[in-house]
């Protein structure tokens, strides 16, 4: 109540200042950031980077490759996983394969949660650092994970400024990051079989999939980069200066 400005990253947010601030006058929205720029870049070497992950993981060049990146814990985390696997083992019948990375205590959890799948399709990168992620962002095809309860998913927002497309679940601000219908396709949260069958409607359709590749790299070039953030941020601040002075 005693602040000059309130400022939030999801719309959600929105919803929890509403019973303080009726009117929202001090309450501004700044869109999830980074810094797009390394992970651009690295689509600008997609050829190159797909190849390495193909050879690196011994993959087929004709096999779509789907990504995962997920930190290995307890709750949600698990959750996630155990929904992504439940989805891919109805789509056995497609050509793909996952990369998945992450690591935590929930590692042999999650491995469970993939049994029944042919192991062959499955390859595991481990813990990946923030330097070497934008390589496999831009050398993989299709970004799945179904966010339980995520509160935006930043590492859908880097793959996304890779150009690599994501399919989502529909849950907290997962909107906000993820473009339904022009960068990815959101669907109901827990619902594996939604999630098969959009992730199985991507994989046959490339032309799709190049068109949400085109919009994530100019959606969030002009709207998620840190120096739009910057932008917005020295804007409130001027104004509430400006309002103080008054």
């Amino acid at each position: 109540r005693q602040a000059d400005g309130i400022i939030g990253l999801s719309s959600l947010d929105a919803a929890c200042v509403l019973p303080i601030l009726p009117d929202l006058a001090r309450y501004h929205r700044i869109r999830p950031f980074t810094n797009t720029a390394p992970l651009a870049d690295a689509e600008g070497k997609r050829t190159q980077h797909r190849a390495a992950l193909a050879a690196r993981f011994n993959l087929q060049p004709d096999t779509p490759i789907l990504l995962a990146v997920g930190m290995m814990r307890g709750g949600d985390k698990l959750a996630s996983y155990q929904v992504l696997a439940d989805a891919l083992k109805t789509i056995e019948g497609r050509n793909w394969s996952l990369v998945i990375v992450g690591d935590g205590p929930a590692r042999d959890a999650v491995k469970g949660a993939f049994e029944g799948i042919d192991p062959n399709r499955l390859s595991s990168a481990g813990p990946v650092s923030p330097e070497d992620l934008p390589a496999l962002y831009a050398g993989a095809d299709l970004m799945v994970w179904p966010a339980i309860n995520e509160a935006y998913g930043m590492a859908m927002l880097e793959a996304q400024a890779a150009g690599l497309p994501v399919v989502a679940g529909r849950t907290g601000g997962v909107p906000d990051v993820v473009r339904d219908g022009e960068t990815g396709d959101l669907c109901t949260i827990g619902d594996a079989g939604a999630f098969a069958n959009a992730v199985e409607i991507l994989l046959s359709d490339p032309a799709r999939r190049d068109t949400y590749r085109a919009n994530a790299l100019r959606l969030t070039a002009a709207e998620n980069d840190m120096s739009v953030a910057a932008g917005r941020l020295n804007s409130i601040i001027e104004t509430g200066r400006k309002a103080c002075a008054a």
